[in-house]
This record gives structure tokens, C-alpha cells and sequence, in this order.
């Protein structure tokens, strides 16, 4: 009997210790995060953004291999054509972790002046509705490519964020419903496909959390999206650390100009809507013949 149990004792001992020791390789097992997206990706909102960007911020806190393929100014055309190129196409194939910003742009770099004209003027969001679609289509490319390449790694998606605080607010984030709502639609007929990370929702409550271009994160806004991406990777990799580790921390633009020629084109738009507006409010009215 004795023999027996110390023979049970020395096997439970042993399958504890390889058990230990699987879980320690586990969790020392490097894993390899990339970001892919636009200048939000990039961390254009800071001087020092290959230092300091969210993406370097997750991955020093968790020991990762890391790559950053974000470019500023990428619309999701963009990031379809980049998808081809081949060491992103490397990358991205030996990615476990894989956290994406796109979007934005297809707003911005698509005639803005006109989109905030039938917005703000004409009350007129139908060019709104059609970018959205075609947002929608190009990112079930994007989801296709990289599946293609890597049908296990875990994606992340970035909801966006409204940064404006004048007479734009309201068209921006008109733009940024329509990119979110693409985002989470896909997420339902695609379930388990990607992971919504709430970057709007952790944003627009601070404007500190915005750069002095009110376009990108500054640097306490990189710190908190990369807050966020830890704590939803974690829920993923429970190994993993939720708490940032900032090892150089961001230095923020100064005196960006850009944010000037926003806030004006937003009150230029708006004296327009006050003048013009009750004509097109009239003229949308009457019934158009029939052709």
C-alpha cells in the first residue's frame, strides 16, 4: 500500500511539473502583433510616434515581436493594395495579433469640401450612406486577404472616433456612424471574424485625448487606446499584462495648423447654411416631374 502511494505521489509530483512547465513556455511564447491602418495606426498625432504610438506601447508591455504597416493618409483602397505588397503579406501571415484603424480617410480624402457642403448646407448625407457602403465592401476585402494569408490570427478592429469640437462635430461624426456602423454590422454577419475595439467611446469624452490638428490621438490619446487594446487582448491571451507600459513617452505636435483651416471651414459652412439653407429646405420640398 505504502508502495502504491508513494508511486501515485512521485507521478502527481512529475505531471505537475510538466504541466508547470508547459504553461511557462506558453506564456513566455513571443507573440507577434502588427498594425496595419492609416495615420491613427501610424501615431501621427505625436513627434516620437514610432517610440511612442499605441501599437509600440502594446507591444513593450507584453514582450511582443511587433510591426507597424500603418501609413498616413491610407484609405482602405489603400490598405487592399497594400495587402498585395509582399513583406506586409509576410507579416501578416505569421501574425498572431493583428490590430487595424482604416477608415477615416475615406471620408477625408474624399472631396470633404462638397461632403460638408450637402451636409451642413442641403442637409443632404446620401454621398455619407455611399461611402459607408463602399467602406463596407472594402473592408470584407480587406477581412478576405488576410484570411487567406492567416486564418488564426486574432483581429482587432478600431471603432473611430470623432475629434472635432466647433461647427463640424456633427457632420464628422454623421461620417464616423457611418464607418462604425460598417464595423459593427460586419462584426454580425461575421461572428468570431474580428474583435470591435471601442476607440470612439474611450475618445471623444476627453479632447485632451486629441492632438492640436483635432484629427489624430495625442499622446495621452495613445496611451488610451493602447489601455483599451490591452485589456481586450488580455481577454484573449489571459497571460498578458492590461496596465501600459510606457517606456519613452509621446511627444505631442505643437502648433498644428491644420486644426485652423478645419475650425474655419466649419464656420464658413455654417454662415453658408444660415444664408443658403432655408432655400434648399424650401426646394426639397417640391415635388420634382418626372423624367
Amino acid at each position: 500500500m505504502k508502495t502504491t502511494r508513494k508511486i501515485m505521489a512521485v507521478a502527481l509530483c512529475l505531471l505537475m511539473l510538466v504541466m508547470s512547465l508547459s504553461l511557462s513556455a506558453f506564456a513566455g511564447e513571443e507573440k507577434f502583433y502588427l498594425v496595419l491602418g492609416d495615420s491613427i495606426g501610424y501615431g501621427s498625432g505625436i513627434l516620437n510616434s514610432k517610440e511612442a504610438c499605441y501599437g509600440k506601447i502594446v507591444a513593450d508591455t507584453n514582450g511582443y515581436e511587433y510591426a507597424n504597416h500603418a501609413i498616413p493618409g491610407h484609405t482602405t483602397t489603400n490598405l487592399i493594395a497594400r495587402l498585395g505588397e509582399e513583406k506586409v503579406k509576410s507579416d501578416v501571415a505569421k501574425a498572431d495579433i493583428i490590430s487595424i484603424s482604416i477608415g477615416g480617410n475615406d471620408f477625408l480624402m474624399n472631396n470633404l469640401y462638397g461632403l460638408m457642403f450637402d451636409a451642413m448646407v442641403k442637409g443632404d448625407y446620401s454621398e455619407f450612406d455611399a461611402i459607408g457602403h463602399k467602406f463596407y465592401n472594402n473592408f470584407s476585402t480587406i477581412m478576405e486577404l488576410i484570411r487567406v494569408l492567416n486564418s488564426d490570427a486574432v483581429i482587432f478592429m478600431q471603432t473611430l472616433y470623432n475629434p472635432q469640437s466647433g461647427y463640424l462635430r456633427a457632420p464628422y461624426q454623421q461620417g464616423a456612424d457611418r464607418i462604425n456602423g460598417a464595423i459593427l454590422k460586419y462584426a454580425e454577419e461575421h461572428p468570431g471574424e474580428i474583435i470591435v475595439v471601442d476607440v470612439a467611446s474611450a475618445l471623444n469624452s476627453d479632447m485632451g485625448n486629441f492632438a492640436s490638428d483635432a484629427i489624430h490621438p495625442s499622446a495621452k490619446g495613445n496611451e488610451a487606446i493602447a489601455k483599451l487594446l490591452l485589456s481586450e487582448i488580455n481577454k484573449v491571451y489571459p497571460e498578458g499584462k492590461t496596465e501600459p507600459v510606457i517606456n519613452v513617452k509621446g511627444e505631442d505636435m505643437r502648433n498644428a495648423t491644420f486644426a485652423g483651416t478645419i475650425n474655419a471651414m466649419g464656420v464658413f459652412f455654417h454662415i453658408l447654411s444660415l444664408v443658403l439653407g432655408p432655400f434648399y429646405r424650401i426646394i426639397s420640398r417640391i415635388p420634382m416631374p418626372y423624367m
